[in-house]
């Protein structure tokens, strides 16, 4: 259960992380997955990651202090429909490839897709990025109250078929606006921190 969070810095490049054995969780997602918002309901903290009618406006990882020092929240430049230039697509890239591959303190990722829409192509690159380099995932479909009832199995079925989702990562679907999809988030955070002997 998370009690408290605090922002604690933002970083553009390897220089800027925190240099301690903290753990970490990293949050990535396509722009406009609601990542942000996603964040906020799981920490309760509705001003902790800054929300944007513009995708694309985090380009630095943020960092967070989850229950002072229990662990951190790390939450990642968002992928798809950044406006932004080529140059600086390049430099998240490869910020992101630094910190995905060479972060010690990194457990596992959260990776949100839109529970409405079929993954994009974006979305399964990411997925097989992280499988690659045998990182932990916990997929995340968000959005769910936006679905009809009648579509959420189908489409978690289709998003779980398009990922080729592995047997080994947990999937859950959730709304921001339920509070047993929370309690279920913190379930598998529980489970991964456990797997690491962390908590």
């Amino acid at each position: 259960m998370i009690k408290n969070a605090k922002f604690v810095k933002s970083a553009a490049n390897k220089e800027g992380w925190i240099n301690d054995d903290i753990n970490e969780v990293c949050f990535i997602g396509r722009s406009n997955v609601g990542k942000s918002t996603f964040i906020n309901s799981l920490t309760n903290n509705k001003k902790l990651a800054k929300t944007s009618s513009t995708p694309g406006k985090t380009r630095l990882l943020n960092f967070f202090d989850i229950n002072n020092g229990q662990f951190r929240i790390v939450d990642a430049p968002g992928y798809g429909f950044a406006r932004v230039s080529n140059e600086i697509k390049v430099s998240f890239a490869k910020m992101m490839e630094e910190y995905l591959t060479d972060r010690k303190n990194l457990i596992f990722v959260c990776q949100l897709v839109d529970l409405r829409h079929k993954p994009t192509n974006e979305d399964v690159e990411m997925y097989n990025f992280f499988k690659y380099h045998k990182t932990n995932v916990l997929i995340v479909a968000t959005k769910k109250d936006k679905c009809k009832k009648n579509d959420i199995k189908k489409n978690e079925k289709i998003i779980k078929e398009t990922l080729t989702l592995d047997s080994a990562d947990k999937f859950i679907s959730i709304s921001s606006l339920d509070k047993n999809s929370l309690k279920n988030i913190y379930e598998i955070f529980e489970y991964y921190f456990e797997k690491n002997k962390i908590l």
